[in-house]
């Protein structure tokens, strides 16, 4: 059993508490997809974690190396079907990471009882919008460090934001937080593990090499979270329609727009047309904003808000999506002609996106240094 160095804990943490053996033992359902199989790779090599086991229906039984074949040699562990972990409070495990479809996530959580001392991080979709956090006796937290990260330390339960919400944010969280935010036209391309392991017809190679295709075109299900966090930081940052006439909102809640999803006759301020790429991984977005502040001002603004963030990073020269393939590191560059300013951001979809920004939050809610087990080489070229 691996021991830990003397850290700092929260108080409900049960690295502090004697409630644990010193190490995180790690449960995780659905671990056969892409999400599940970087998770896999870094909780293996994380130094204050154990996998105590990786569920997947369809591969009970067989070793990980045999579905992710670059872990041959890592680790002899069996996909298992053995959820009697999740009951045990006495030390079965103290996390549990749900690397679901999106809408699969409370369907388990309905259909299985998971302990009450576990602590859960969701990377599907169905807890981040306030409206879906509570569920049953747990209150999920949206898992976006750079900000809320003081919540997350204290949170039992995580909803891991989606990776094109967590790019787009990432390069316009600044300007909320200084009033800035208008209307924001939003353009992002993402590779093709962003669709998942399932085959589709898009998914294919023949289709994919030397192909773009714009899908979801103002009507991405990462819009709502989006706009939720921004109006946390400028509640402006909303507008109503009214026949065919668009007015800014007044900051009454009643004009504010529908967060569930759907437009419920609200209309965002967020003009978001995703791209499906000719790559694997990674995501490349470029937010287009009117803004009347001066660039050296804009960039020493986005430095200190991301002044205690290790992960979000600030460039004066072009950004490009190897320098973020294969790490959880954002990079942020900002542009200006006149009074328009561009917003590039890029992140990896299945690490900052996903399964290594999970990690980050596990690490802050057991008072580990946000960064253990994360200080990834970038793919390079």
């Amino acid at each position: 059993m691996k021991s830990l160095k003397t850290i700092d804990t929260p108080n409900n943490s049960p690295l502090g508490d004697g409630g644990s053996s010193g190490t995180i033992k790690v449960g995780i359902i659905g671990g056969a997809g892409y999400t599940g199989g970087e998770l896999i790779r870094i909780l293996l090599h994380h130094p204050h974690a154990e996998i105590v086991f990786v569920n997947s229906k369809s591969n009970a039984g067989n070793h990980l190396h045999k579905v992710h074949q670059d872990l041959y040699g890592e680790t002899e562990l069996l996909f298992s079907d053995d959820f009697s972990p999740l009951g045990d409070g006495g030390g079965g495990i103290d996390v549990l990471f749900l690397c679901l479809g999106h809408g699969d996530s409370k369907k388990f959580l309905s259909q299985n009882t998971v302990h009450e001392s576990i602590r859960i991080i969701d990377l599907a979709n169905d807890f981040r919008l306030a409206a879906d956090a509570q569920f049953a006796s747990r209150n999920f937290i949206y898992g976006l460090p750079e900000l809320q990260k003081d919540k997350i330390q204290l949170a039992r339960n995580i909803a891991n934001p989606g990776c094109f919400a967590t790019a787009i944010q990432l390069g316009l969280l600044p300007l909320a937080k200084a009033g800035l935010m208008q209307e924001v036209y939003t353009t992002g391309i993402t590779g093709s593990t962003g669709a998942g392991q399932s085959f589709s017809a898009t998914s294919h190679f023949s289709w994919r090499a030397n192909n773009i295709q714009a899908y979801k075109t103002l009507t991405h299900q990462h819009n709502a979270e989006i706009e939720q966090s921004i109006l946390q930081l400028q509640n402006t940052f909303s507008k109503k329609r009214i026949g065919e006439n668009e007015v800014t909102s007044n900051n009454s809640p009643a004009q504010r727009p529908d967060l569930s999803g759907g437009d419920g006759g609200g209309s965002s301020l967020l003009n978001f047309v995703p791209w499906r790429g000719d790559f694997t991984r990674g995501i490349f977005i470029s937010s287009q904003i009117k803004c009347a502040v001066g660039l050296d001002e804009l960039i020493n603004l986005y430095q200190n808000f991301y002044v205690d963030q290790p992960f979000t990073n600030i460039s004066k020269e072009p950004i490009f999506l190897k320098q973020v393939v294969n790490t959880n590191k954002c990079m942020i560059q900002l542009e200006k002609s006149g009074n328009k300013l561009v917003v590039h951001s890029t992140i990896d979809n299945l690490l900052k996106g996903a399964s290594g920004q999970a990690v980050q939050n596990m690490n802050l809610m057991f008072g580990l240094d946000e960064t253990t087990g994360l200080k990834l080489k970038p793919a390079g070229f």
